[in-house]
């Protein structure tokens, strides 16, 4: 007997952190809902983190997870930004963990890998399997079509994803 489980996938990011739930039944996968939540670039850099942590809360408790993925930092050249980005992150764990959610990790490259075919795929190519893959899914930015990219690795990846609460 196949399970229904609820998966809210999170691309975080310190300007816009996506958000993006689905169903997942075995191999049948069905889009529920996505969105993103921005913070005010005015304000200071703990204010900024407070608006994600909050957003994400928020879709956390109007969707009702079960597992919660989010992708793994991209480290680029500028430290500075790579460390506000991994700020950003901290929040984007932080949300679904205070709910009790199982939160899983995941690198782009093998996002991109489990949803494209190939770890190097462009935003218009996970954004046309997303189409595919969710007919029913809408999205306004790669933002959200990024995080219901990382829900969809997750359902194909949960069953070898180290899923124990620490």
């Amino acid at each position: 007997m196949r399970k229904t489980t609820r998966i809210i996938g999170i691309d975080p990011g310190l300007r816009r952190s996506g958000w993006g739930v689905i169903e997942s039944n075995g191999t049948i996968l069905s889009y529920i809902a996505s969105g993103f939540v921005t913070s005010t670039n005015t304000k200071g850099l703990a204010y900024r983190l407070k608006e994600i942590f909050e957003g994400l809360s928020y879709a956390v408790q109007i969707h009702s997870p079960y597992e919660a993925a989010v992708e793994e930092t991209f480290v680029n050249d500028n430290a500075r930004a790579t460390l506000k980005l991994g700020q950003a992150r901290g929040m984007a764990l932080l949300a679904p963990a205070l709910y009790g959610l199982v939160v899983a990790e995941y690198s782009p490259n093998l996002i991109k890998k489990t949803v494209v075919g190939t770890g190097h795929a462009e935003k218009g190519q996970i954004q046309n399997m997303v189409r595919l893959l969710l007919p029913k899914a809408s999205f306004v930015n790669s933002d959200e079509s990024d995080a219901l990219a990382i829900a969809i690795c997750h359902a194909h990846q949960r069953s070898r994803a180290d899923l124990r609460i620490v």
